[in-house]
């Protein structure tokens, strides 16, 4: 999933503010760099979800058997390969 870089900067606000009202987090550091870490865990944990929806695509596409994107079929190979790859990648 790609998101704009407006859509994960204000993630980042969401958060934060989230966090911290709910005192969930004490910040050591100013908000501009934990906002910064955030949006760095944001745009790495999406390159790597669409990494491995690459990778999965590239599997379904291998088979000599052409599959519909979306058919049923389709559908629970694209789960089942993409639960692999979480655990190949441990998450």
């Amino acid at each position: 999933m790609t998101l704009s870089d407006e859509k994960v900067m204000h993630l980042t606000h969401v958060l934060l503010k989230g966090l911290l009202e709910k005192k969930l987090i004490a910040l050591k550091e100013d908000e501009g760099a934990v906002r910064r870490a955030i949006r760095h865990a944001i745009k790495s944990e999406l390159a790597l979800g669409e990494e491995m929806d690459r990778v999965v695509r590239q599997k379904l596409s291998s088979f000599s058997k052409k599959l519909a994107e979306g058919s049923p079929e389709w559908e629970v190979l694209y789960k089942k390969f993409m639960r692999e790859e979480e655990i190949k990648r441990g998450r």
